[in-house]
C-alpha cells in the first residue's frame, strides 16, 4: 500500500524557516529521508561569521543527519538558502528571492521563533508576531500555494490551564494589529515599548507566550483563505526512534532539569510534581507537521469545492489523556538511571528535592547550591584555578526564574483535531509519520532520552568503558553523599543537645 502523505510531497517546493532550531532541523531531515520533496528553500542568515550556505553545508557534521547522508549523500544540495532574517522589516527578503518564492513555493512551514522567555518585548514582537504577520503576506503572493503550517505553543494560552484546540483572542488586553500599530509608531524608541509590556502582557508570564498568542490571533483574522493551519506542540524533548533515538541539541525547558541533575549540580528546584510533564519527542513533532500540511491540503480542497469558509484549524500537541506522565515520573527516570547512564563528569551524587513554594527554594538554593559553590570556589582560587561555580549556580537560578510559572502549575490539553487527523492516516502513513502520544511507552523513551542526552548533549562517549568510569565515580560520590548526610545528622544531632541542655 503507497503512502499518501509521502506522495502529496513528491516533487513538491517548500519554503521553510526556522531551520536552524530543533523542530527545524528535524523536519528538514525527515522530509528529505522519508520523501521525494523536489526542493526545500530555507530562511537563513549569516552567522558568527559563517555565509548562509557554510552555516547549510555544516549540517554534515550534524549527528541529525549522519542516517540520511549515509543513504543519499548529496540530499543536501535540495536544500537552497534564502537569506533573510524574521527581525527585519519584510523577512530581509531581497525582491529577487521574494520573486523566486511567490512562483514556485507550494508549501510553507513557518517554524522560526525566539523561545527566549525573558526577551526584550520590542525583539520577541518582531520574530514571533510581525515576521508571522509578514508570512501571511508573502503566502498571499503565492500562486502555487497549497498548505500553510504555522507552528506555535501549547502554552500559547498559558493563562488558562485547560486549552481546547481554539482561539483565546479575548484573553489579550488588546489585538495583535494595534500592539503591531504600537509598535512601529514608536519605531527605534524600544526603551519606551518594552515598558509597557507589563500593560500590554496582562496575565502573560513572559514575552514568548505572549508574542505567540498574538501571532495566532493574526493566523485567525488575516488568513484569509489561505490553507493555513496551526501546530501547537507541548514542550520538545529528545527524539523517540528518528532519526537515531534520544537526538537533542538544547539544553531548553524540562530537559534543562534532567542535564543539572544528572550531572548532580542541580539539587534544589521548584516543581510541582503531581503536575502533568507535557513533553512530546521531536521526531513525532515532525511527523505531525508534515501530516498537518497533508491534511490541510486536502481540507482546503474541499472547503474550495464546496464554498465553505472556517477559521484556520488547531492542532495540539501533548501526551494523551490516556498516558499522561507527571514531574514525580519524569525526575524519577534520574533516579532510576543514574547508575545505568552514568556522566564521566559528574561534580556530586544525582538527587533532587522539590517544593512548590518559591521563597522555600530561594532558602534551599543557599544550602544545597550557593554554599557548596563557594567552597569550592575558594578551593580553586587556592590552586591557582578560576573559581566559576558560582557564576554557575547564578545562571542556572535566572534560568529557573524564567521558567518558575511552568514548573509549579499545571495544564492539560485537549487533542481531538490532532487525533482525528491520526485516525484518517493509513496504516502505512501511520507506521512511516508516527506521532500517536497514547501509544508511547514512557519507561522505553526515557531509556533512550537519557542515552541520546549522555551522548549529544554531554558529549559522552557510548562505550562500555565509559559508562564503567560513569559508575565507578558513581559509587564514590554515593558514598561520600552518604558521609556528608551522616556528617550533618550528628552535627544536628549535637545542637540540638546543647539546646537542650541550655534551656533545660
Amino acid at each position: 500500500m503507497e503512502s499518501e502523505i509521502t506522495k502529496f510531497f513528491e516533487d513538491k517546493t517548500i519554503f521553510l524557516t526556522g531551520a536552524s532550531g530543533f523542530l527545524g532541523g528535524a523536519t528538514i531531515e525527515k522530509l528529505l529521508r522519508a520523501t521525494e520533496v523536489k526542493r526545500i528553500y530555507v530562511l537563513i542568515r549569516p552567522k558568527r561569521g559563517k555565509d548562509t550556505q557554510e552555516r547549510i553545508a555544516g549540517w554534515k557534521t550534524n549527528p541529525l543527519f549522519e542516517v540520511l547522508l549515509k543513504a543519499k549523500p548529496n540530499i543536501l544540495e535540495r536544500v537552497v538558502a534564502i537569506e533573510g532574517d524574521c527581525k527585519e522589516p519584510d523577512l530581509g527578503i531581497s525582491p529577487t528571492d521574494r520573486d523566486l518564492l511567490t512562483q514556485q513555493v507550494e508549501l510553507v512551514l513557518h517554524g522560526a521563533a525566539t523561545v527566549n522567555f525573558t526577551e526584550p518585548l520590542h525583539v520577541a514582537l518582531d520574530i514571533n508576531t510581525r515576521a508571522t504577520h509578514q508570512m501571511l503576506q508573502l503566502a498571499k503572493q503565492m500562486h502555487r500555494l497549497v498548505a500553510f503550517v504555522h507552528v506555535s505553543t501549547a502554552f500559547s494560552n498559558c493563562v488558562i490551564h485547560h486549552n481546547t484546540e481554539r482561539y483565546y483572542p479575548e484573553h489579550l488586553s488588546c489585538s495583535a494589529e494595534k500592539v503591531l500599530a504600537l509598535r512601529q509608531m514608536l519605531g527605534k524608541d524600544t526603551d519606551l515599548f518594552d515598558k509597557m509590556a507589563p500593560v500590554l502582557l496582562d496575565r502573560f508570564p513572559n514575552t514568548y507566550t505572549y508574542t505567540k498568542a498574538l501571532a495566532e490571533q493574526l493566523v485567525q483574522t488575516e488568513a484569509g483563505d489561505l490553507p493555513v493551519c496551526i501546530f501547537r506542540p507541548a514542550s520538545i524533548v529528545a527524539s523517540n526512534k528518528e532519526p537515531v533515538s534520544g537526538w537533542i541539541d538544547n539544553i531548553y525547558g524540562p530537559i534543562a532539569i534532567l542535564y543539572g541533575v544528572s550531572y548532580g549540580i542541580l539539587r534544589v528546584a521548584p516543581l510541582n510534581l503531581n503536575g502533568e510533564s507535557n513533553i512530546v519527542p521531536v521526531d513525532g513533532c515532525a511527523n505531525l507537521v508534515l501530516s498537518c500540511a497533508w491534511r490541510t491540503a486536502i481540507e482546503a480542497a474541499q472547503r474550495k469545492e464546496q464554498v465553505i469558509e472556517s477559521p484556520p484549524v488547531i492542532y495540539n500537541y501533548a501526551p494523551s489523556a490516556e498516558n499522561v506522565i507527571n514531574n514525580r515520573e519524569f525526575i524519577g527516570a534520574v533516579k532510576r538511571k543514574r547508575h545505568v547512564f552514568p556522566m564521566t563528569k559528574v561534580m556530586w551524587y544525582p538527587f533532587l528535592h522539590t517544593t512548590t513554594i518559591p521563597w522555600l527554594f530561594k532558602l534551599a538554593t543557599i544550602f544545597y547550591h550557593l554554599l557548596p559553590a563557594y567552597i569550592i570556589d575558594l578551593y580553586l582560587r587556592l590552586r591557582g584555578q578560576k573559581p566559576r561555580m558560582v557564576a554557575i549556580y547564578e545562571k542556572i537560578h535566572r534560568n529557573i526564574d524564567a521558567v518558575q510559572h511552568f514548573m509549579i502549575n499545571n495544564w492539560s490539553f485537549e487533542t481531538h483535531n490532532t487525533d482525528r487527523l491520526w485516525k484518517s492516516m493509513s496504516a502505512v502513513d501511520q507506521q512511516l509519520f508516527e506521532f500517536d502520544m497514547k501509544s508511547l511507552d514512557w519507561n522505553s523513551y526515557f531509556d533512550r532520552a537519557l542515552f541520546g542526552m549522555r551522548i549529544y548533549l554531554c558529549k559522552e562517549e557510548p562505550t562500555k568503558e565509559s559508562i564503567e568510569l560513569g559508575r565507578k565515580k558513581m559509587k564514590r560520590f554515593l558514598i561520600l553523599h552518604r558521609l556528608l548526610q551522616f556528617s550533618l545528622l550528628c552535627v544536628a544531632i549535637a545542637i540540638v543537645r546543647w539546646l537542650l541542655r541550655l534551656f533545660l
